[in-house]
């Protein structure tokens, strides 16, 4: 049903390369998308507190499909006939979900809610779930005919790499087979779904060499205005990555050098477990470094997904940054040491300074008009939806005091793997004071 609150359309991953050391290039091989999905699918259950129960349903078919040849049915205390059913109605269209809720629900389930039914939505973590199609199971959840004990007090969300429901309703259920597991009470992934698709460019096998030789030689001797406009015809046309196909791109392009099942975090520094991407307390998410809403790109292909800007970051520090401009002063920030914040604007630890600046001076060269956005650096904050980030002036103390890394070098190479393009202030730092 069209009535989520953001509909994360399909996907194909990036596989994971590690890298060996410092100055190995990461390596990955190019994954081969999945089909779309034969028909719907159970995508999401929630087994919660009191009555915060619902089931959420996928259409990954390609196509709208009318509803009314689906039913669900709740197989309760291990019997094999349905104690309740419940036909659905409606369309739902493709990459869109229907989500069935009791009545009783919080508020931020009934929020996302198609369908209401107390009697098929009215199961606990022992009772199984099929989905039928004109009398036919197309899908299940638990197990028809034995009471289990693994799906109580729970959230599950089906894993992007499944395309197909089981059908076999009375074989024994595993949800780490095909779930991902989140605490009771979960309600962030619900209204929508994340799945790979055909429709994805294969990323292709990283070629591990330098800078090419001649990659800047048009821009030789350009300065100011004429520089950067060259270096934007330079660094154009990069393959453009899926905001799902970002996630396992910061596992190589931020993997801790000494830990390679870890990412190193923007601004904490911290080493966490690449396994810990979402948006929970303790997870690290995408951070827009030039943030999303300066330009209201979202995560869109392009902008809203170069790895360039993007960031692996604490949940909590990400959301404390949110959209706010660069410059100096604040309070101190809880989880970030080193980190300031005021009302209007972030300060990054002094070792990210740099780093911080130059991912903007990128973004402000590769987004020009004809990009769907144009982006351009200032010298003021609170810049809100303008397509302005700030401040210009303090970003060009911190290039200076933060001079550029062998991090910041290895991670230019491992993204020109991926998209096919580098950031020209890390190659070049002379060239942010010519232009700006």
């Amino acid at each position: 049903m069209d009535n989520s609150l953001w509909n994360k359309s399909a996907k194909a991953l990036l596989s994971v390369g590690l890298v060996a050391s410092l100055w190995v290039p990461a390596s990955q091989t190019a994954v081969q998308a999945a089909a779309p999905a034969s028909d719907l699918f159970i995508s999401e259950y929630i087994e919660g507190s009191s009555f915060n129960k619902a089931i959420e349903i996928y259409n990954g078919t390609g196509a709208s499909v009318e509803l009314s040849p689906y039913s669900v049915s709740l197989y309760t205390n291990g019997s094999t006939y349905a104690q309740s059913e419940m036909t659905l109605s409606g369309t739902v269209a493709n990459g869109d979900t229907v989500v069935i809720y009791h009545s009783g629900a919080d508020s931020a389930i009934q929020g996302k809610g198609d369908l209401q039914n107390n009697s098929v939505v009215n199961f606990n973590g022992d009772d199984a779930l099929v989905l039928e199609k004109s009398g036919s199971p197309i899908d299940s959840i638990g197990q028809v005919g034995s009471r289990i004990e693994n799906m109580k007090d729970v959230t599950l969300v089906r894993n992007p790499d499944i395309l197909s429901g089981d059908s076999a309703v009375n074989d024994a259920f595993d949800p780490s087979a095909e779930w991902t597991a989140y605490p009771a009470d979960t309600f962030t992934y619900l209204g929508s779904h994340t799945v790979e698709e055909t429709d994805e460019t294969p990323i292709p096998d990283p070629d591990p060499t330098p800078v090419p030789s001649g990659y800047y030689e048009t821009a030789a001797g350009l300065q100011g205005s004429a520089l950067k406009a060259e270096l934007h015809e330079i660094i154009d046309d990069h393959t453009q990555l899926s905001y799902s196909q970002v996630w396992d791109a910061l596992k190589i392009t931020d993997e801790d050098p000494n830990n390679p099942n870890n990412v190193l975090l923007l601004y904490t520094g911290e080493s966490r477990s690449k396994s810990l991407n979402g948006g929970n307390v303790g997870d690290w998410n995408r951070e827009h470094t030039w943030a999303k809403s300066h330009g209201d790109f979202g995560t869109a292909r392009g902008a809203g997904t170069d790895i360039h800007h993007l960031r692996p970051t604490d949940v909590q520090v990400n959301g404390l940054r949110g959209n706010l401009d660069f410059d100096y002063g604040g309070s101190a920030v809880s989880g970030c040491d080193g980190c300031l914040r005021t009302a209007t604007s972030w300060e990054p630890p002094d070792e990210v300074k740099g780093d911080v600046a130059r991912m903007l001076f990128y973004m402000a060269v590769r987004y020009e008009s004809g990009d769907g956005v144009d982006l351009e650096l200032n010298d003021l904050v609170n810049n809100g939806s303008t397509p302005y980030h700030g401040k210009i002036s303090v970003l060009l103390e911190w290039h200076e005091q933060d001079p550029v890394s062998a991090w910041e070098q290895q991670r230019n190479e491992k993204i020109e793997d991926i998209q096919g393009n580098r950031n020209p202030f890390v190659d070049h730092p002379e060239w942010a004071e010519s232009i700006w």
